[in-house]
């Protein structure tokens, strides 16, 4: 059984070659069959060639893609070295290889995507806005998959090279709460099991600015819901539109009986119309974007 061990990096020089050493030990201590795969965002420090001295295969990017092109990128780099399972791990020594086996032995029990979950285990360290927005994005992947997951965002996971050949990441912002989405949808075995989540060693990339970070959140979360539900996102938009449009037109119809006529406010009228022809568009299309949306 082949296993191929990704790892996304950008500026990990001082963490990625003992991430890598460890890997090596773990995977031999268990007699697995593996290669490690490092795909390297153009980082500016020494990560492509740390990695490359740790006897790991790399791939860099001309340029800076981002997490989502990046775990594209490490998807289409491990399936042209035949893998059966694949392991993504980061660079950041937050999650540790050796609690690799335990993710991988429950794909070879049947497991299709196999998650590890840091809030069933045991976390270090995380800061508030962090947690926070981890719990919210879990419990909106848990309502749109109607499954629970305690860490949609977790970046430790392992899954069978047919879920990496049929699920296609689409989204820029939102890619490890999609791969689960999607494999529910698309019938897959998901198990999670608790991992240890380690103090990170120097600050965060991520949530340097606590607001900034807050901001991204909540404007993912509104992603995810507009892609996997539509008719939700847009009818809830559209019928609160609607809801000012019909209480502005009551208002009108009771001026009109009662408040010396309605076309006195003419403007006020043509808004009303504008207002319910937008909320009407919303709705009509959460129900068109609902019938095409894809799993």
């Amino acid at each position: 059984m082949n296993i191929v061990v990704t790892i996304p990096a950008y500026n990990e020089e001082k963490t990625i070659g003992k991430l890598i050493e460890n890997i090596h030990k773990v995977m031999k201590a268990n007699r697995y069959n593996y290669k490690i795969l490092v795909v390297d965002d153009c980082s500016k420090d020494k990560t492509a060639q740390v990695a490359k001295k740790a006897k790991a295969i790399v791939y860099s990017h001309p340029k800076n893609y981002g997490l989502a092109d990046t775990f594209r990128t490490e998807i289409a780099k491990s399936l042209e070295l035949n893998p059966n399972i694949i392991v993504h791990i980061d660079a950041d020594f937050q999650y540790l290889p050796e609690e690799m086996p335990k993710l991988i032995e429950e794909v070879k029990k049947g497991n299709d995507l196999v998650l590890g979950s840091r809030f069933k285990g045991k976390i270090e360290e995380m800061p508030l806005i962090k947690r926070l927005g981890n719990i919210a994005f879990s419990k909106v992947v848990s309502q749109i998959s109607r499954m629970k997951i305690s860490d949609a965002q977790t970046g430790f996971r392992a899954f069978t090279r047919k879920v990496a050949e049929k699920i296609k990441i689409k989204s820029n912002h939102t890619y490890t709460q999609e791969q689960i989405i999607r494999a529910v949808r698309q019938k897959f075995r998901i198990k999670e099991v608790p991992i240890y989540f380690a103090k990170r060693n120097g600050n965060s990339r991520l949530i340097s600015n606590p607001f900034e970070y807050a901001a991204k959140a909540f404007i993912n979360l509104v992603r995810v819901y507009r892609d996997f539900e539509p008719l939700k996102f847009f009818g809830i938009v559209g019928g609160f539109i609607l809801s000012i449009g019909f209480i502005l037109g009551l208002w009108l119809v009771y001026f009109q009986l009662y408040g010396g006529g309605a076309f006195r406010h003419i403007g006020l009228m043509m808004l009303d119309v504008l207002v319910i022809t937008i909320g009407l568009q919303l709705v009509i299309f959460g129900f068109i974007a609902d019938m095409l949306k894809e799993d």
